[in-house]
């Protein structure tokens, strides 16, 4: 499969490289061509990974991969293109945070809106799923680097769309009863708003690599 990552910063290249290490075509995409991370990591990677503009990405990928910060995401997109999105699986992966009181961050929508909300009502035509924003990007790829089960959520509107994300997930490694269908486009802001808690969690263990696991 063709996949076409925006950004360029570590969740960009964490998620290109775990793509290109299971086989896919990647390009990386950034605001210019050229960008030294993103020709530094394309370099490096594989004869199958390259790198070019958010437009050339978009463009390029049969699925498109938001890796970009909250706050620049609906800005990334535009210049990615709504028509290199539209009928694609979008895979978006930020948080809305606001770093600009210093720590911790506060989410600049949430309760009754999202960032997956709002990248969906700006490009209807793309098939928005929202999954991997509540871990860092090392258990994003690989879940057995957290000793145990622990859970995996994704929502969107395209039940085909979440299908093939599920897949996407499956092969990183998730087990498929660990990923956990929270509905339409709305589950966004429940997501989004759990970063809040992983957030003060993961400071007060001084332990990034952690997750929950819904027990029913």
């Amino acid at each position: 499969m063709r996949v076409g990552v925006l950004g360029t910063g570590m969740v960009g290249q964490g998620q290109a490289s775990r793509l290109v290490s299971l086989g896919h075509e990647v390009m990386m995409g950034s605001r210019a061509a050229g960008n030294e991370k993103a020709v530094a990591w394309a370099s490096g990677a594989s004869p199958r990974a390259s790198e070019g503009t958010f437009a050339d990405a978009a463009a390029f990928g049969e699925m498109v991969v938001n890796a970009t910060n909250g706050e620049g995401s609906i800005e990334a997109l535009a210049a990615a293109g709504a028509g290199n999105l539209a009928g694609k699986v979008l895979v978006d992966i930020s948080n809305p945070l606001d770093h600009s009181g210093g720590f911790p961050p506060r989410l600049f929508v949430c309760n009754t809106d999202s960032l997956g909300e709002q990248i969906q009502r700006a490009f209807p035509e793309a098939r928005v799923v929202k999954t991997m924003n509540t871990v860092n990007i090392n258990v994003q790829v690989d879940p057995s680097v957290i000793p145990g089960r622990h859970t995996m959520f994704l929502c969107g509107n395209d039940d085909a769309a979440k299908a093939d994300v599920r897949a996407l997930l499956l092969s990183y490694g998730w087990p498929d009863e660990d990923v956990m269908d929270l509905g339409d486009i709305t589950g966004s802001r429940a997501m989004e708003m759990n970063i809040a808690m992983w957030l003060r969690a993961a400071s007060t263990l001084n332990n990034w690599g952690i997750n929950i696991k819904i027990v029913p």
